[in-house]
């Protein structure tokens, strides 16, 4: 039985660097490097999960063609569980196209496809007798889950005294705040970015945003901030911040989904929010320095060894 279960997002990336403009009509231009790399807030995860020696499952769905296949294959040589990727035939495989900028961001051009075909049924009855944390990657992006199914889903949970972890993408649209808000009171760890977490909350300041978070009933709220680290709140406590590590950025793909894995790793460790915090840091700044969600992290002993030999930036006293 797993211990941990990824619920949500599987995608396909397509990643070149660097990439400084796009050439006008048919014309050519030579980049260093193209890769393709399983993706998604679920499997991303998921991947990263294994390779820290975490038993996890995986529940998403995928097309019935190349990319689907190389993201069945390609989580099942990482250790991932995946019987229960669902294959559905009439659409493709979730895929995006990113060009990585010089900088380490990325513009996203995105193909929604099989994601929008799951279901809260999806998940495995029988998964759940030995879970201890799941993790829903992805709110804003499942039109089939997102609102009150995933609600549903994670009332269940607690229910069950499962952990709940969860990550957003949000689209900025209204209907974003209905795919939200039910879901927030039964969320455990929400790991919002810094960007989402002030346009979700109509904020201009960290402050306002975790007010806003933590008055909808989030457990814990954890935004991770880029370069800025990570910020820490619960409910009568106050704000904890963490500082990001000195790296060279490559590609910011996939940090975020690092950064879950390796808080999960700190829960089921047993560790403190901060503790836990300080884990994903690592493994998120990890993965920054390659190209692709699954670059960086190799194994357990490799985050240890990062960690112990990588200096921390300075925290940026009045960073809003």
């Amino acid at each position: 039985m797993s211990r941990v279960i990824t619920f949500g997002l599987h995608i396909a990336d397509v990643l070149g660097r660097y990439v400084t403009d796009i050439p006008p009509g048919q014309g050519l231009d030579v980049i260093d490097e193209i890769r393709i790399t399983v993706a998604g807030t679920a499997a991303a995860t998921a991947v990263d999960l294994a390779k820290l020696g975490v038993d996890v499952a995986t529940v998403g769905a995928v097309g019935c063609d190349a990319l689907g296949a190389y993201i069945r294959q390609a989580m099942a040589d990482a250790g991932v569980n995946t019987q229960a990727l669902k294959t559905v035939n009439d659409v493709q495989t979730s895929a995006t196209i990113l060009p990585i900028r010089p900088d380490g961001s990325r513009p996203a051009l995105h193909v929604v496809g099989a994601n929008s075909r799951l279901k809260v049924e999806d998940l495995p009855e029988a998964e759940l007798a030995d879970l201890q944390v799941f993790h829903l990657g992805g709110l804003g992006l499942m039109d089939g889950v997102d609102g009150e199914p995933a609600a549903g889903l994670l009332r269940r949970m607690r229910e069950l005294g499962v952990t709940t972890t969860a990550d957003c993408l949000p689209t900025g649209h209204d209907s974003g705040y209905d795919a939200l808000l039910p879901v927030l009171p039964y969320v455990d760890y929400f790991f919002p970015s810094y960007e989402d977490a002030l346009m979700i909350a109509g904020s201009v300041t960290r402050q306002d945003a975790i007010d806003y978070f933590l008055d909808q009933g989030i457990g814990t709220l954890v935004i991770t901030m880029g370069g800025e680290g990570v910020s820490i709140s619960r409910r009568g406590s106050s704000e904890i911040r963490l500082p990001a590590y000195e790296v060279d950025v490559v590609d910011t793909t996939g940090c975020g989904d690092a950064f879950s894995a390796g808080f999960i790793v700190g829960l089921l460790d047993g560790l403190s929010p901060t503790e836990a915090s300080e884990f994903g840091l690592a493994t998120g700044s990890m993965v920054a320095i390659g190209l692709g969600s699954d670059a960086g992290i190799v194994d357990r002993a490799s985050v240890e060894e990062f960690r112990a030999k990588t200096p921390r930036k300075s925290l940026r006293v009045g960073c809003p």
